[in-house]
């Protein structure tokens, strides 16, 4: 055979073979759709027959509803879920105990909701799922699960009920003081039910359809204060008796003790909250620190004490010093030191209490040496004369000498001659007589003290010593004018006018003075280190003189006939102008001028009334000028 031969008899094999294939392909697909339009005519009678009914093997609940209408489902149905109000819910709280039922609670059974979910079971949009359904449905049953509605806010609202009887506010303990007894109260944990989390504790077991116990969820509040019972014994504490307050080492004179009785304590005790400062509070029990100041502040000027400095003498021979009268410490009442002193002892239980001082020390103690204060040679005086004096005059110029002598200026400290002068009276030693007062003699305590600051000044003149303040008589006075001449006085009117220089050195300056009756003379020392400086004095310069006016006669209604005294002598008026030049190693340190302006002064005769007097004897008393401005 030929390959053309071979080859078509191939190509003939295969077109039988093919058509063999073609027909039985055609019979194969001719009774498959004989099958399905088989199937199909089954099914369809199948979903006629049930037209209106829930297929068969659907059941809810346990209950068969195959065949059923919508309406006998409903019917069957109604009565056979019993969870709403059989199954109940048990809310605790410790030993309390709330119960409700599901359908108290706001669960309740969707009948409509539940047929319709079975009736839709083979009735979904696509055939052939329908058709898988329904067979399913008829060969293994389908449960349809029934529908639960739950109404949340239902249950808030039994919890809130629950809550309500639950539910107590935070009360922190407190502390009061009716009369003199300590009063407390105490503390409550503050207790809330947190309504939304006790709720949202229901959903588990009714999506379950169960019953269960729901333990209340409770949010606690501690209290900021929980015992106020330390507080309270403070308190207590501090009332329990009198508080007495003293000196603990009282000098002679010192007053007090002072007592505080128990109601006046009640009154001032504060009670205050107070912050630890990590979030914890307390009651801090205390007196009140304005009425305890109230109450201090007022001691401190008479429990005050000014320390003194000690006063000295210098031995030119050995040139030491010699203690004549002995330093005193000073003390300062310590207002903050003695409040928190009582606030601690009154809470520790005590109720005797020291009061608290700083002490102050002198500035010049007794055992200073001339070496250490540089007190080592006289570096200037002065002398002035009283020759003539009353016997008052002489006293009082005595009195305030005796004030000056020892004391001790320290360097560049400012000496006030008022200062130490201090009272001029009658119950510190002065005598009354005349003095020169508003530009009249009248009669007054101290007359001669004048004599005293003058002295004081002319002696700082010649030291170099700047002068701060120096007031001049209103009239010359001739006690001062002996040596020196016009324009050397100084007068003082405490504590209005004063003399005050000033110690420029690096040194202190020690103060003697000397009263010496047979002489009639009083004498001022300054001693201290001397720094080379030298006093030149220019003057008096005398110009403008006033001549007196005539004699004044007054009448004294105390005086008998006949009787007349000379007060006032005449003298007169003028300027007077002193300059004063100090050097140090030859060259000016500073210059001073001094003027004076003295008015004119008559003579005045005191006489009996009535009594004009023509030759009589009279007596005479000189004026004692004092602490005042002529």
């Amino acid at each position: 055979m030929s390959l053309q031969d071979y080859t078509a008899a191939q190509t003939t094999t295969a077109r039988r073979t093919n058509s063999v294939l073609l027909r039985a392909f055609i019979v194969a697909v001719s009774v498959l759709a004989l099958i399905n339009l088989a199937a199909l005519l089954a099914a369809g009678a199948y979903q006629i027959s049930h037209n209106g009914e829930i297929y068969p093997g659907v059941n809810a609940w346990g209950v068969e509803l195959g065949g059923m209408t919508p309406q006998q489902a409903r019917e069957t149905l109604e009565g056979q879920f019993a969870y709403p109000e059989t199954n109940v819910f048990t809310f605790r709280d410790g030993t309390q105990v709330w119960e409700a039922t599901a359908g108290e609670l706001g669960v309740r059974f969707d009948v409509d909701r539940t047929v319709t979910a079975a009736y839709r079971v083979g009735r979904q949009g696509n055939l052939l799922a329908s058709i898988g359904e329904q067979f399913a449905a008829m060969n293994q049953g389908i449960s349809v699960s029934p529908v639960v509605v739950y109404d949340q806010s239902q249950a808030e609202t039994f919890v809130r009920a629950i809550a309500a009887q639950v539910d107590q506010p935070v009360v922190d303990a407190t502390i009061s003081v009716e009369g003199l007894e300590v009063v407390t109260t105490g503390s409550q944990v503050g207790r809330q039910v947190d309504v939304p989390t006790t709720v949202n504790a229901l959903r588990e077991p009714i999506g379950n359809l169960q019953s269960a116990e729901i333990p209340l969820v409770i949010v606690e509040t501690q209290p900021a204060i929980a015992d106020a019972t330390a507080a309270a014994v403070a308190a207590q504490a501090v009332l329990a008796e009198p508080l007495t307050v003293s000196i603990e080492d009282p000098l002679p004179g010192d007053p007090g003790p002072w007592v505080a009785t128990r109601e006046s304590l009640a009154e001032a005790l504060v009670i205050e909250r107070v912050s630890d400062g990590v979030g914890a509070e307390r009651y801090d029990v205390r007196l009140s620190d304005p009425q305890l100041r109230s109450f201090l502040e007022p001691l401190a000027s008479p429990l005050s004490i000014t320390p003194v400095d000690a006063r000295f003498t210098f031995d030119e021979d050995s040139g030491q010093l010699e203690v004549m009268q002995e330093a005193v410490y000073g003390r300062e009442l310590d207002i903050n030191a003695s409040l928190a002193t009582i606030q601690e002892a009154v809470l520790a239980g005590q109720h005797e209490v020291p009061l608290s001082f700083t002490v102050l020390t002198p500035a010049v103690p007794d055992f200073a040496t001339a070496e250490e204060l540089g007190i080592t040679e006289l570096v200037s005086s002065a002398t002035t004369y009283f020759s003539g004096s009353s016997a008052v005059r002489r006293q009082n110029i005595q009195v305030a000498a005796a004030r000056f002598h020892g004391v001790v200026i320290g360097p560049g400290e400012e000496f006030s001659f008022n200062n130490y002068l201090g009272d001029v009276s009658q119950d510190t030693g002065f005598e009354e007589g005349l003095i020169i007062y508003g530009g009249r003699t009248v009669k007054g305590v101290g007359g001669g003290v004048c004599q005293v600051s003058t002295t004081a000044f002319q002696t700082a003149f010649y030291a170099g010593f700047p002068i701060i303040e120096r007031w001049p008589h209103g009239y010359r006075v001739s006690y001062y004018e002996s040596g020196e001449g016009p324009g050397m006085d100084a007068t003082v009117f405490s504590p209005i006018v004063d003399f005050r220089f000033l110690n420029d050195t690096p040194h202190h300056l020690l103060i003697e003075t000397y009263f010496n009756s047979g002489s009639a003379t009083l004498t001022w020392k300054f001693y201290s280190t001397g720094d080379g400086r030298t006093v030149q004095k220019s003057g008096p310069n005398i110009t403008n003189r006033v001549p007196h006016g005539p004699e004044v006669y007054e009448e004294n209604p105390e005086f008998k006939p006949g009787q007349i005294k000379q007060v006032d002598y005449a003298v007169d008026g003028a300027d007077v102008t002193i300059y004063r030049s100090v050097y140090r190693d030859g060259a000016i340190l500073h210059q001073d001028t001094f003027f004076t302006h003295y008015l004119p002064w008559q003579a005045v005769f005191q006489v009996a009334p009535g009594y004009v007097p023509s030759g009589a004897n009279t007596e005479s008393e000189n004026p004692e000028e004092g602490e005042a401005v002529g």
